[in-house]
């Protein structure tokens, strides 16, 4: 279900400061972060972010597309290395 509209997007409060604090400081650094429940603002446009998937950070440079998706969505947890039937029948 998605969430109300009065209530806004749901960012976490340090992450929002660490973006302001690196658009402020004008570098290009990484922003590591753990939250992926947090919803990509117009202020977040230009950074890059290492979303966590569990095992790594995967950099995620945020574009004006991803405006109201969530973090996580752009750092896959899950590896698919195909179906294992595939491969024989590719080899025969």
């Amino acid at each position: 279900m998605a969430r109300s509209v009065w209530k806004g997007p749901f960012v976490d409060g340090y992450l929002l400061k660490k973006a302001e604090n690196a658009r402020a400081s004008g570098r290009s650094e990484i922003i590591k972060t753990w939250s992926r429940r947090s919803t990509v603002l117009p202020q977040f446009v230009g950074l890059t972010f290492g979303v966590y998937n569990g095992r790594k950070f995967i950099p995620v440079l945020v574009t004006e597309d991803m405006i109201g998706h969530k973090l996580g969505e752009f750092s896959p947890t899950r590896t698919y290395f195909g179906h294992s039937a595939d491969k024989r029948a590719r080899r025969d």
